[in-house]
């Protein structure tokens, strides 16, 4: 009876631990910063954490197309280009002529800086130059330049510098809106009054017409809080806009005689005195 429960037992455990290392590899490496993690600083742990959304795109470049040396170019920001190798290459070049593939910089051996609206992603640690450079390793230099609205955009190589004696690197930059500076939207204290005033305006309307639809029961204009009293206010305004926009006070005589003037009925009063008895 019990060796059909230890057998089931045996299998879930190995199921766990099968999942568990599927999860494991499934969660891809990040950018490691160069040092100790306690020596990280706050901006590159910041810096970092504003370029993760372009962690889960790729960027490829191609150089020299069409002559003898031809060149595919693959980026990733702070993950593995090819992750079932576990090799760290962050920024790999592909000879398309040989088939060799050299890695260029290493997400494991990251620098990290920035600008008023520049982000420099540096990667160490890439596959040594030979005979160039004094056969240091290979690095890149990645600039991120800002251009709002645009996450991504314009990936390209500029230079390799690889003359020097060392510090020789690959220099690449590409556009992003995540290398902008925040911007600021303080408002204005006339535009806090503003929309606090609107606010209120919105409140007492929804609020007093519901109070008086559902609690009062009132029907058509009446259901508009206090519309006797906006009612009045708005006759009070109409005549003192009225009295004070005048061109000439009301009891003014008209400026021309016609018919209806008080002339008219003065004069047919005095042609006919002479109809009246002695």
């Amino acid at each position: 009876m019990s060796s059909p429960c230890c057998t089931s037992a045996v299998l879930v455990v190995l199921t766990a631990l099968i999942l568990g290392a599927g999860a494991e590899q499934a969660k891809e490496r990040g950018c490691d910063v160069i040092g100790d993690e306690s020596s990280e600083s706050q901006m590159e742990r910041a810096l970092l954490k504003k370029l993760e959304p372009l962690s889960q795109m790729r960027f490829n470049v191609t150089v020299g197309e069409g002559k003898e040396e031809n060149y595919i170019y693959h980026f990733r920001v702070c993950r593995e280009v090819n992750s079932t190798l576990h090799d760290f290459g962050g920024l790999v070049q592909r000879d398309r002529q040989k088939g060799r593939t050299t890695v260029i910089g290493r997400i494991n051996e990251t620098q990290v800086f920035n600008g008023s609206d520049w982000i420099m992603l540096i990667y160490k640690g890439g596959d040594s130059y030979g005979t160039h450079c004094s056969g240091e390793k290979r690095r890149a230099v990645i600039m991120i330049s800002c251009k709002r609205g645009v996450t991504a955009s314009s990936f390209s190589i500029i230079s390799e510098e690889r003359e020097k004696q060392q510090e020789c690197f690959y220099l690449f930059e590409m556009d992003s809106s995540v290398a902008c500076p925040v911007e600021d939207s303080h408002l204005s204290i006339g535009s806090i009054l503003l929309i606090t005033f609107a606010s209120l305006v919105a409140v007492y309307i929804i609020g007093g017409f519901l109070y008086q639809r559902l609690i009062v029961g009132a029907k058509g204009m009446e259901q508009f809080p206090h519309f006797a009293f906006w009612q009045d206010l708005g006759n009070l305004v109409a005549d003192g806009c009225d009295f004070v926009c005048r061109s000439k006070p009301r009891n003014a005589p008209a400026a021309y005689r016609g018919v209806g003037d008080n002339q008219l009925g003065e004069d047919s009063e005095e042609r006919d005195d002479h109809l009246l008895p002695m």
